[in-house]
């Protein structure tokens, strides 16, 4: 078993979001982004891949595919395989999300 501290990871950076890997592997893939004010992330999109976006700290404005939802922490959203997903920090204070999918997205589909 691994093990992480999430608040290790928490880092902004004024040039756009931080990606932070949390956990790897054969059948599962996350990482936390780190979202400072007036930062977004995407498109996203893996056509074999579904993912969970979670809000750790802050409000986020969630797009997937054309469905939009202003969520907070805490709150999550589910984004199927195929969909392309848009983020972007609803307020102006930092935002940490959780981006969760398996299996492990292509790299070659992910495009920011």
């Amino acid at each position: 078993m691994e093990t992480r501290d999430l608040r290790d990871l928490v880092r902004f950076d004024e040039d756009g979001p931080r990606h932070e890997k949390l956990f790897e592997g054969k059948h599962l893939w996350s990482e936390i982004v780190n979202l400072d004010r007036n930062q977004s992330l995407g498109t996203i999109r893996d056509d074999d891949s579904d993912a969970i976006v979670l809000v750790v700290t802050g409000k986020l404005v969630v797009q997937v595919d054309r469905k939009r939802k202003r969520l907070e922490q805490w709150e999550a959203a589910s984004v199927p395989a195929g969909s392309e997903l848009f983020i972007t920090n609803a307020t102006g204070e930092p935002a940490v999300v959780l981006l969760v999918a398996a299996p492990p997205p292509v790299r070659r589909a992910v495009t920011e």
